[in-house]
């Protein structure tokens, strides 16, 4: 139980961080015409340089999201008690009589 939580805080400071994180990069190239042909010999999204700082965090921060995304999908699972589908777990349709002529 208390597992669940500290993931789930862990989880939404990663989500926090990794918009912040996204926002504060600068674009790779300036518009759409560059990226397809504008940039002369170079890539179709910019030549690959260096990884930056922000790059490496935002590709630690996504790795970060997604392992607690799973984690938490496993944990909350099994939390409900999980032992099948939705579909499963569906009570029978109740069946309707057929009207009564009179």
């Amino acid at each position: 139980m208390l597992g669940y939580y500290l993931v789930l805080i862990v989880h939404v400071i990663v989500c926090l961080f990794l918009i912040i994180v996204v926002l504060l990069q600068s674009a790779q190239s300036g518009d759409l015409a560059a990226a397809f042909g504008g940039q002369g010999s170079q890539t179709a999204f910019g030549p690959r340089g260096a990884a930056t700082l922000m790059t490496k965090l935002t590709t630690w921060c996504a790795i970060i999201f997604m392992l607690t995304s799973i984690t938490l999908s496993i944990m909350s699972s099994k939390r409900i008690g999980g032992n099948g589908s939705v579909i499963s777990q569906k009570p029978a349709a109740q069946q309707s009589q057929p009207p009564v002529k009179k």
